[in-house]
C-alpha cells in the first residue's frame, strides 16, 4: 500500500520495484494489494514487479469495493453490486497482468446490497477460473456467516496488533470454527510499534516497551519486531502483512520470525496490552476514528 502512497510519499517505481523483489528473494510469496492504493498505480507496479519473477509461484491478493468521490479518503462509500464485482475484477486482472487472482478481498461490505448477491458474483468469478479463493475485509460476523453459507471464505482480513485487538472475543473464534484463514493488516499498529506513526512515536519509557523490555533483551530485538512475533505466534491460520517502503525495514519485519514465545512468553506479553487498557484515538475503516475499548462498527459502517 505503501510503496504507492498512502500515508507516506509514494517511492519511484523502480524502487518499489526492487523492495518486491527482495521481498521474494527473501523467503516473502504472499502480495496483498488493492484496487484504491494508488488510485490503481499500486497494482499496476505489482504487475509489473511479478513480471521479473518468472516462473515463480506467488500467492496475489487484490481487493474492490472502495470508491472514493474526487480522490477524497473522506468522503469514501462502498459498492458491492454483482456488475460493479465483476467490472473491478476484470479491470484488476488487467492492471495486474495475470490470467486469475489467488484471493479476491471485497474491501469493505457494501450495507445496501444483500451479501448473498454480493458474494453469488463472486462465486461465479471462481467457477469461471478468475479468482481462486474468497476473502472478506472487515466484515461483522453476521456478514461473514452469510457469505459462508453462499460459497466458502478462504480467507477475513481484519486489523489486529498487540493495541488493536477488539476481534478477539468473538471473530476469531468464528473463523476458527469456519476454517477461515486470517489476515492481520497494521500489525505494527499502523506504524507505531515501528517508532513512526501517524501523530507520535514509541517513548523509550512507555509503559508498553517498559512492561516488554525483559523480552527485548531476552530476544535481541526491536518493539516492532516483538510485536509482529506476537501476531505471527497467534498459529498457522494467522498470515499478517506488514507494510514497507524500505529494504531495511523489510528485514526488520523479517527478523520477527526468529521470535517463538512459549506459552507463557505469549501470555505475558498479551498482557503487557490489554484490549481494556489501551486508550485514545485511532483510525479504522479509511479515516473515521473510534476509541479504543469499544468495538467499532464494522461492514461499511460509519459512527464516531
Amino acid at each position: 500500500m505503501g510503496l504507492t502512497g498512502w500515508y507516506n510519499t509514494p517511492v519511484p517505481v523502480e524502487i518499489g520495484i526492487s523492495i518486491i523483489k527482495e521481498a521474494f528473494n527473501k523467503g516473502i510469496t504472499f502480495f496483498d494489494t488493492a484496487d484504491i492504493y494508488g488510485h490503481h498505480a499500486n497494482e499496476l507496479l505489482l504487475g509489473k514487479a511479478l513480471k521479473q519473477l518468472p516462473g515463480k509461484k506467488i500467492q496475489l491478493a487484490t481487493k474492490f469495493g472502495i470508491i472514493f468521490k474526487n480522490n477524497d479518503l473522506m468522503a469514501a462509500s462502498f459498492k458491492g453490486k454483482p456488475e460493479y464485482v465483476r467490472a473491478c475484477c476484470e479491470a484488476s486482472l488487467k492492471r495486474l497482468d495475470v490470467d486469475y487472482i489467488d484471493l479476491y478481498h471485497q474491501h469493505r461490505i457494501d450495507p445496501s446490497v444483500p451479501m448473498e448477491e454480493t458474494m453469488g458474483e463472486l462465486k461465479k468469478l471462481v467457477e469461471e477460473g478468475k479468482i481462486k479463493y474468497i476473502g472478506l475485509s472487515e466484515p461483522s460476523p453476521d456478514t461473514i456467516k452469510r457469505a459462508h453459507a453462499v460459497h466458502p471464505t478462504t480467507a477475513v482480513q481484519m486489523e489486529w496488533s498487540l493495541w488493536s485487538r477488539d476481534l478477539e472475543e468473538e471473530m476469531i473464534p468464528l473463523c476458527r470454527e469456519l476454517g477461515i484463514g486470517i489476515v492481520p493488516y497494521s500489525p505494527l499498529g499502523q506504524g507505531f510499534f515501528g517508532g513512526r506513526a501517524v501523530v507520535e512515536r514509541v517513548p523509550p519509557d512507555s509503559f508498553l516497551v517498559l512492561k516488554l523490555k525483559r523480552y527485548l533483551k531476552i530476544w535481541l530485538c526491536t518493539p516492532a519486531q516483538l510485536a509482529l512475533a506476537w501476531v505471527l505466534n497467534q498459529g498457522d491460520d494467522v498470515v499478517p502483512i506488514p507494510g514497507t517502503t524500505k529494504i531495511k525495514n523489510l528485514d526488520n519485519n523479517i527478523g520477527a520470525l526468529r521470535i517463538k514465545l512459549t506459552k507463557d512468553e505469549f501470555k505475558e506479553v498479551s498482557d503487557a496490552a490489554p484490549a481494556d487498557e489501551v486508550a485514545g484515538l485511532r483510525t479504522r475503516n479509511i479515516r473515521h476514528t473510534w476509541k479504543f475499548g469499544n468495538t467499532p462498527p464494522r461492514d461499511g459502517q460509519v459512527s464516531t
